[in-house]
């Protein structure tokens, strides 16, 4: 079985017993043993029922009664007059309120509209002025609205009265003997509770109504509420008898859908245990975990090279999401299972394979691999040096290692001022501290971690720079992002890569200067030797016609080679001073090649080279020096034949790159190339380093440079023996 799938299936049992053991431990009290009506919910809704039950049928308000009780206070009287302001100002305010309207009625001629809003007018100014001039007047109608009120409140508490606990009982008031019944208590019965006097008598209490305004005189716009007000209850009632809900009421209602769920969600919790007690088993036996089931994961290298600090957050963030998963779950899972529909399996399916399995996972992960990675010797230590921690650790202290103390003092000072004036200002007011915490968490934190970093930057470069100005040249500045110290660092590697790269030409130059007089000693001096030798053995009287004419062909030869040799050396000298003159006119490179290869086809079969072309069947333009480009091919070719192993193939590629004209030749070299394939290029070198074969070895240094004043460019590659040219040209 793949190593994931058996992590996999382990986090699941795991994840499976950490839900299934803690339920044990939290409903076990609640649910082993017990019934629908040992839950605290039962509890306390059968407390409610008593309460409805005194309220509304054993210890009910009087109405009658009850308004007798209600008082009016003086203070009441004042509110009620002085609600809408003065006498004064209430009756302008009215007055405005008709004006307009009858003035309307007036302009219209409309005689009863008029009649009707002047009587209008006058009943509420008269009524206005008698709540002013009557204290009787204003009591009665404060009395009025509170009866109302009064009413309505004791109409809702009646209609409450509805329960969806059907109870029965039979109750006796114990001080006037009044009995009150309802079903049959006699009946087998879910729930039963008797009240006697050694058990306790049942106590009802009536409902409590102020002796003031109400929410429910809100409609009459009173809202003030006398804080002196008496409060109108009756005595409590105390009972004897019992209290009981028949057994049927299981069979239908909604008591019965209750208990249903209930007994569902029990036995859905012991399934739970026992799955908890398996999967326990199971881990303890056929899957035991293995080490190599994360240790062996394709994350593990990635997750090593990970910063120790980085490790510890995420292994913290995991186990806390772990916890607050399990929380949630145990101690919603009885709720769940209670009212479990395919929406509740649904998202306990999800939550159990998106969060409970991978995060499990994810910390076994984790702990083995901390566990594993710092018990070795050292590590630990190494790890926490290279952590971002102690990284910013050393940017500060890096930050202040170029600042005099001056600045170091008086930007501590700064810091600590604001700090401190930001604490006081939430101390001060508690409304601001949840912004300054926010400031100091998602501004200045990070404005002074990235404020650190880039001093500490700064000071590194500054120390590479003093490294540079003292010849050290091998270390390099690391460029960090795109700001100004980044190019800063970039200009500044760039600096020191130009003074290493001049330095080691200057030196390769030196080298290569010594080479160079060694070689074109050693290359005219050959001919040179041979030309005044033979010219010594000319001289010879005695010689025959045959030797003196085989002498002079020898002369001949050497003559020609130095006069090559020559001439090669100046044309390098122009090419290199720029004063060679060139004539470009559209060419066809295709065509230029294959007439190059035909002028060495001879060679090439004597050199038993077996060439391989790829050229395209269309012409391939390009703007060059016909003459000078003839000169590139043919010194190419020339050191393919001289240069190649024979019975090797030798290969040429012609096509067409974007706009440019690309040529790749390639050979097998008969002689050891070594590496250094830009030396191929320097004057005078030669692929046969013992210079048996002929020639100057300025080939591809003048065909290099004929490349390079087209605005071409030449690359040879080395691979083992392959010798690889690729030219690249401008197409026209």
């Amino acid at each position: 079985m793949n190593k994931s799938i058996k992590l996999a299936i382990w986090s699941a049992l795991v994840t499976l017993v950490l839900i299934a053991l803690p339920s044990i431990i939290h409903y076990a009290p609640q649910l082993v043993g017990k019934s629908f009506t040992d839950q605290e919910d039962f509890t306390y809704r059968m407390e409610q029922v008593y309460d409805n039950l005194s309220a509304t049928v054993l210890n009910p308000i009087d109405l009658k009664k009850a308004e007798k009780e209600l008082t009016v206070s003086q203070d009441e009287i004042e509110e009620y007059r002085q609600r809408y302001g003065t006498l004064s100002e209430q009756l302008d305010t009215i007055q405005q309120q008709y004006t307009e309207r009858i003035a309307e009625a007036k302009s219209e001629k409309n005689e009863t509209l008029l009649l009707a809003l002047v009587k209008e007018r006058n009943t509420k100014l008269e009524e206005i002025q008698k709540n002013f001039d009557s204290h009787s007047y204003v009591e009665d109608k404060i009395r009025s609205e509170k009866v109302k009120a009064l009413a309505s409140q004791i109409r809702e508490t009646e209609n409450n009265r509805e329960m969806n606990i059907p109870i029965s009982y039979d109750l006796v008031n114990v001080e006037t003997g009044e009995r009150f019944t309802r079903g049959d208590v006699e009946v087998t019965s879910l729930f039963q509770q008797q009240f006697t006097e050694a058990t306790g008598y049942f106590k009802a209490n009536s409902a409590v109504y102020d002796n003031g305004y109400s929410d429910y005189s809100m409609e009459q716009g009173s809202t003030f509420t006398d804080d002196n007000a008496v409060e109108i209850s009756n005595p409590a009632q105390y009972f004897k008898g019992t209290v009981s809900i028949p057994s049927d009421a299981t069979v239908s209602g909604q008591l019965a859908k209750e208990n249903d769920q209930f007994i569902r969600g029990k036995y859905m919790m012991y399934a739970l245990w026992v799955l908890g007690v398996l999967a326990l088993v199971a881990l303890c036996t056929v899957m035991k975990f293995q080490k190599e089931w994360v240790r062996q994961s394709r994350l593990a290298a990635t997750y090593s090279r990970w910063k120790i600090d980085v490790k510890v957050v995420l292994l913290l963030l995991t186990a806390f999401i772990l916890t607050l998963y399990f929380e949630s779950t145990i101690f919603n899972i009885f709720n769940q299972f209670m009212y479990l529909n395919l929406g509740i399996i649904s998202n306990m399916a999800v939550s159990f394979l998106l969060i409970g399995v991978p995060f499990t996972a994810l910390l076994a992960f984790q702990a083995v691999h901390v566990f594993m990675l710092y018990r070795q010797p050292g590590r630990l230590m190494k790890d926490w040096h290279e952590s971002f921690t102690m990284q910013f650790a050393k940017d500060s202290r890096d930050t202040f290692n170029n600042r005099t103390m001056g600045v170091q003092f008086s930007l501590v000072l700064m810091i600590f001022f604001l700090a401190g004036v930001g604490l006081v200002g939430g101390v001060m007011h508690p409304s601001l501290l949840i912004i300054y915490v926010f400031c100091v968490l998602f501004v200045a934190l990070p404005a002074l971690f990235i404020f650190v970093k880039k001093a500490a930057y700064l000071n590194r470069i500054l120390a590479a720079t003093n490294d540079m100005a003292a010849g050290h040249l091998t270390q390099a500045i690391p460029v960090k992002g795109t700001s100004q110290l980044a190019k800063h660092a970039a200009n500044l590697n760039n600096l020191r890569e130009g003074v290493r790269v001049s330095i080691n030409e200057q030196a390769k130059s030196e080298r290569l200067k010594t080479e160079l007089i060694t070689n074109v000693s050693h290359d005219l001096r050959t001919p040179l030797t041979s030309i005044i030798t033979y010219t010594d053995l000319l001289k010879d009287e005695t010689l025959t016609a045959e030797e003196r004419s085989k002498y002079i062909g020898i002369l001949d030869q050497k003559s020609q080679r130095l006069k090559t040799l020559i001439e090669d050396l100046f044309e390098v000298s122009k090419m290199a001073s720029g004063n060679l003159e060139m004539e470009k006119q559209r060419v066809d490179l295709n065509q230029l090649i294959q007439q190059a290869l035909a002028e060495h086809a001879e060679e090439f079969v004597e050199q038993d080279l077996h060439i391989r072309t790829t050229l395209p069947e269309e012409p391939v333009f390009a703007m060059v020096d016909g003459q000078k480009w003839w000169r590139v091919l043919d010194n190419l070719f020339i050191n393919v034949w001289k240069y190649s192993l024979p019975g090797t193939r030798v290969y040429v590629n012609l096509q067409q790159v974007g706009s440019n004209a690309r040529i790749v030749l390639k050979n097998v070299a008969q002689y050891e190339l070594g590496d250094t394939t830009d030396e191929l290029f320097e004057r005078f070198k030669r692929g046969d380093t013992s210079r048996q074969t002929e020639g100057s070895g300025l080939g591809l240094a003048i065909a290099q440079s004929i490349v390079e004043l087209h605005g071409g460019r030449m690359e040879v590659e080395v691979d083992g023996d392959l010798f690889k040219v690729t030219i690249d040209v401008i197409g026209g």
